[in-house]
């Protein structure tokens, strides 16, 4: 019997040391077990998740109905692969068009898989049209797309790219807010623009409302594709049910995930009746996506989200994009506040890595992206209460990280 035994941290760093592929530079905790919007490590000394596992302990740690429909799944069955019929992908489908309106799903295992998926699927689109032509994307500066390597070919970052080139080629990338750019870089060989309507690895970085209608413009002048990435900012992020259609977007393909399985690994690309049409059997596939366990973690999901989950998220996102600018009057390094909903970002004047230490020594779990912004993306299920408590800790953490004498040790070290 293999039980869960609690090891140190210097224990687990020790072991991971020798045998894990070091592609991780994890932060010196180790934590043990959750307990809604808390996290606890080894030691039993509770943290403030305000990251939520990047996003995707949508539901809080240790969700009992969660739990539940996993344990119960698990004794009946788990997975027999997409050669046969089950009864809940459809059901799990059914309700994602409902919240999207794109009526076809292709599930996979993850965000990165969802992007391929939406890519490939482009392509597939034009080759059906016999345009064998349009095999071009048009992506935008700060982009993240994932870490597979048609994913990454729509990734701007060059710090992700350059180990692995070549990438796909024929992707231009155009600043977010530049239509002058945009425009020149859809043509009628374009595939597909793809575009995340609030960035989240790129430095939570919402789009405009006047660049998403000049995106439109430029599919509807060529009719090039919609890829809508809302694997960070989707599935009620936002308070409602995807942040494009708060843009006015209108998108032929929608890669979700992240808050999909509130922590069990499942992917999605939502596709307009056309792209699907274009589609045939055998064209793409994956041999565990949409098992019977993801289809449950997703419902439970969805039954929260359309049970009111949304509602709360857009209450309390409120009173925390309030109290964070707050702080930005407070502290003069803060020199702008993104986001909506519970997904925000703190663009500093300085680099944020500080701001995340403190915090973490302080019980109070950030993260930092695009160097200079703390990113916060709390669980959904954040209360008002633990909403201030969350914003006295960064409160105190950004004085700390920020402060003269921090700044000092920081440039001697």
């Amino acid at each position: 019997m293999i039980t869960n035994t609690t090891r140190s941290l210097a224990e687990i760093q020790a072991l991971e040391s020798r045998h894990i592929v070091q592609t991780y530079k994890r932060q010196p905790v180790a934590f043990v077990r959750g307990e809604g919007v808390f996290l606890f490590d080894d030691e039993g000394r509770r943290y403030l998740d305000w990251l939520s596992g990047i996003g995707v302990a949508a539901l809080g740690h240790a969700h009992r109905g969660l739990a539940a429909a996993l344990a119960e799944q698990a004794q009946e069955l788990v997975h027999t692969s997409n050669l046969y019929f089950h009864a809940l992908q459809g059901r799990v489908a059914e309700r994602l068009a409902s919240l999207s309106g794109l009526p076809r799903v292709f599930f996979c295992n993850s965000g990165t898989e969802a992007v391929e998926a939406c890519l490939k699927f482009a392509r597939r689109y034009w080759h059906a049209q016999g345009r064998t032509d349009r095999t071009e994307f048009v992506a935008l500066a700060h982009a993240f797309g994932g870490r597979t390597l048609g994913s990454l070919s729509v990734t701007w970052d060059e710090h992700y790219r350059a180990p692995f080139q070549p990438l796909v080629p024929g992707i231009t990338f155009v600043a977010p807010g530049d239509v002058d750019a945009l425009e020149a870089a859809v043509s009628e060989r374009t595939a597909a623009i793809v575009a995340e309507p609030i960035q989240g690895e790129g430095g939570v970085r919402p789009l405009s409302s006047a660049f998403a209608a000049a995106i439109e413009a430029a599919c509807e002048r060529t009719g090039t594709l919609l890829i809508a990435d809302e694997i960070q900012c989707g599935l009620g992020r936002t308070g409602r049910p995807f942040y494009f259609q708060a843009l006015g977007l209108t998108p032929d393909l929608v890669p979700v995930g992240k808050a999909l399985g509130a922590g069990f690994p499942v992917g999605a690309a939502l596709v307009s009746e056309p792209v699907a049409g274009a589609l045939a059997f055998g064209d793409h596939g994956t041999t565990y996506g949409g098992n019977l366990l993801a289809c449950r973690a997703a419902l439970v999901v969805l039954d929260e989200l359309e049970g009111g989950l949304m509602d709360h998220v857009r209450t309390v996102g409120q009173r925390l994009g309030a109290g964070l600018c707050e702080l930005a009057a407070k502290h003069p390094a803060v020199r702008e506040v993104r986001g909506a909903g519970l997904m925000w970002g703190l663009d500093l004047s300085v680099d944020a890595a500080p701001v995340v230490d403190a915090a973490r020594a302080l019980g109070l779990i950030v993260n930092r992206t695009s160097s200079t912004v703390v990113r916060l993306l709390p669980p959904f299920v954040l209360s008002e209460a633990e909403a201030d408590e969350g914003l006295a800790l960064l409160d105190a953490a950004l004085a700390d990280a920020l402060s003269p004498r921090a700044a000092g040790q920081e440039g001697g070290a």
